[in-house]
């Protein structure tokens, strides 16, 4: 009788799981919508770049190419110096990025595990460098960049780009280092361990998701700024992607598909870096976030 009893329920328990949830179904397909709204544009994109310029002129841009012209993205890449170009972004991106986090992963450790006096104005005045919008920092920025002898080098953008980046980032891992037990540091002060031994071999390692999701906001932002780039950089040679896509529409916005290319050719290396470390980046945002 039990036994029967427990069959029954469990076929109960099965059909009650297998019942239709209309706000899952809403949401799924609120989801799906979203989904579709934003990958429409890079899909034209996508066919722009690929359609001669006769089939673009005479066809629907929501259409797939009838005849693949996989020349656009070899003219693009020649006209547009692309790769002179992105080398200046690839060399300030992958200096600037650890740079940065390092600088911030530091302030972070000491206003979290160090005790000194007004560490929390400290900290807050910090957070306010974040509240400071760049273009009211530009004029000054440049003045102070000119006088140094630095204009169209990359120091000249690297240095504002750190200073820019450390608010957030010192804000964001605060937090998360705020969320990692203080019992750590006991043991490893009864070990012997020193505190920037602490903060390399223990608090780094436990913190990568967190750096993880950092970088990944940080390449973004640095790989596609453009205010501060077209301030310090004024020679040609020295100009950084979003830089060559602005002259490049200039010279060739009638022809859209070289300058979708262009610009497909030019957020690939943000795409291969959000790839790489994705699985990291939502435990990165969320971890530490109500706590500090």
């Amino acid at each position: 009788m039990t036994a029967g009893f427990s069959t029954v329920s469990h076929r109960r328990g099965r059909a009650s799981k297998s019942q239709f949830d209309p706000v899952l179904a809403g949401l799924w397909l609120g989801l799906m919508v979203a989904a579709v709204i934003w990958l429409l544009p890079l899909v034209v994109m996508v066919f722009t770049s690929l359609k001669s310029r006769h089939e673009l002129l005479i066809g629907s841009p929501f259409l797939p190419p009838r005849e693949l012209s996989f020349q656009n993205y070899a003219d693009a890449w020649r006209r547009g110096h692309l790769a002179e170009y992105g080398l200046n972004s690839m060399v300030i991106a992958f200096v600037k990025v650890p740079v940065g986090l390092f600088i911030s992963s530091l302030a972070a450790f000491a206003l979290t595990r160090l005790r000194f006096p007004f560490r929390k104005a400290i900290f807050l005045f910090i957070v306010v460098g974040a509240l400071i919008p760049v273009q009211i920092a530009l004029s000054p920025l440049f003045a102070m960049v000119l006088k140094a002898g630095l204009l169209n080098t990359y120091a000249g953008v690297l240095l504002p780009y750190i200073a820019f980046g450390i608010p957030y980032q010192v804000f964001l891992l605060r937090g998360f280092f705020a969320s990692i037990p203080r019992e750590l540091d006991e043991a490893a002060a009864i070990d012997g361990c020193s505190a920037f031994r602490f903060y390399w071999r223990v608090l780094l390692p436990l913190s990568l998701p967190a750096l993880a999701a950092l970088a990944i906001l940080d390449f973004v932002g640095t790989w596609n700024e453009f205010s501060i780039a077209l301030v310090m950089l004024q020679s040609q040679s020295a100009w950084t992607l979003p830089l060559a896509l602005q002259s490049f529409q200039g010279l060739y916005g009638n022809n859209y598909n070289q300058l979708t290319a262009a610009i497909l050719m030019s957020v690939l290396p943000v795409v291969i870096v959000y790839l790489i470390f994705q699985r990291y980046f939502v435990a990165g945002l969320t971890t530490g976030a109500v706590k500090g």
